[in-house]
């Protein structure tokens, strides 16, 4: 018996809960070049039959009661599909995203070309590029440059950019 989860193949999707999705789909559709794929919903767990044990939809389907939620999947490149939640409800909820220190904190990392250009385009487009390049000459991932950047919500976002890395040369990559 093999380790790991049975059958699993890959990454599937990476989400995000935004504030607004419409404007949310608009940015990473116009500033990096998505497509939207669809968008489903609201799901309002005051609309929908509770379940058999009596919980709510949301709450059982995606551990948030009393929720009222939109969903828009976004293709972005050859290898991402970006799931975007907009909450309508609850109100009472946390609306700063989490700093990568939190528990459940994230960051989704964009490989490019030119960092510099990269971090110049995004800070036109209303993305806060932190402090950077970090640079990497040694070690498993040299030669590697990266800046971590907040989207116009808060998420963030991490740049790099390399041609091969060193770790690469002992893997299947």
């Amino acid at each position: 018996m093999g380790k790991g989860v049975p059958g699993l193949s890959h990454v599937d999707h990476v989400g995000l809960t935004v504030p607004d999705l419409d404007k949310a789909v608009t940015f990473y559709t116009d500033v990096f070049g998505g497509t939207e794929l669809y968008r489903i919903g609201p799901f309002d767990s005051a609309e929908i039959p509770p379940m058999e044990d009596g919980r709510d939809w949301t709450e059982v389907h995606v551990n948030v009661a009393g929720a009222r939620l939109t969903i828009a999947m976004l293709s972005i490149g050859p290898n991402l599909m970006l799931e975007l939640f907009e909450y309508e409800k609850p109100t009472e909820r946390n609306t700063t995203p989490p700093r990568n220190c939190d528990y459940g904190g994230h960051h989704i990392a964009f490989k490019v070309a030119d960092l510099e250009a990269a971090k110049a385009y995004l800070a036109d487009h209303g993305c806060t590029v932190m402090a950077g390049p970090i640079v990497m000459d040694e070690g498993p991932c040299a030669p590697l440059k990266v800046n971590y950047v907040l989207d116009p919500f808060g998420n963030q976002l991490e740049l790099v950019e390399y041609d091969r890395q060193a770790f690469e040369a002992d893997t299947r990559r």
